[in-house]
């Protein structure tokens, strides 16, 4: 399990997404944590998960952006299989159980579950629920059956190892990279997939991800933006 962070600002919640990770009842999980070119968030990672081993720890040399992290994480990664999570959500304790359920399931090559609300400000009365995808949160009208789909959100996605290895990881001229958003980077690369391979993504909903909303993400110039993003 991936999970990059950037600044100290958000450090009290990467331990939030560890701490859950640490708890899931699938015993088989590696957690890589990339600090994206903060030395303190590095420092801070290695002081609290050093000792761990089931904790792989990265830093990049500068701030490389999201893609380029989850690539740096894909190589320190050991696993059959490499999920991703952001640095503000909150995985069921049963979602690893609930991934590796879907790729036996299904002989896939990447399984994605669904995204649900953490208002960490309470919820906008404003914003429809068709629209959460805004908020990176599983919108209504998404199946709640197991299906094929073209990808699932980035912070709720995996992939067989070989897979990503053999598609060359995320498209590092996408993804979050300080106040830049320009995104899809799951996106284009589940797309590659399919070209390569003929296969999509399936998608679990059982494997439930929470995510946390801050204040900011319901503000509506944000959301105008994040939508033309």
């Amino acid at each position: 399990v991936v999970v990059c962070t950037y600044t100290m600002d958000m450090y009290n919640h990467i331990q939030d997404t560890a701490e859950a990770v640490f708890d899931q009842t699938y015993e088989d999980v590696e957690l890589v944590l990339i600090a994206d070119g903060d030395e303190e968030v590095h420092e801070a990672i290695q002081a609290d998960y050093g000792t761990r081993e089931d904790v792989r720890i990265g830093c990049n040399d500068e701030n490389r952006g999201l893609s380029y992290s989850r690539n740096h994480g894909l190589e320190l990664a050991t696993g059959d299989v490499v999920a991703f999570l952001d640095d503000d959500a909150v995985p069921a304790d049963d979602w690893a159980a609930k991934l590796v359920e879907g790729y036996d399931r299904h002989d896939a090559l990447a399984v994605g579950g669904k995204m649900t609300p953490i208002w960490v400000h309470g919820k906008p009365q404003f914003l429809p629920e068709e629209f959460y995808w805004l908020v990176g949160v599983t919108q209504r009208g998404s199946s709640d059956e197991e299906r094929e789909v073209r990808n699932t959100f980035g912070s709720n996605i995996s992939f067989r190892r070989d897979v990503l290895g053999e598609l060359g990881g995320f498209d590092e001229s996408l993804g979050r990279k300080g106040n830049a958003q320009v995104q899809g980077e799951e996106t284009e690369l589940a797309a590659r997939m399919h070209e390569e391979y003929g296969e999509r993504v399936w998608y679990v909903p059982d494997a439930e991800v929470g995510h946390k909303v801050f204040e900011y993400r319901t503000d509506r110039q944000w959301l105008v933006k994040r939508a033309f993003w």
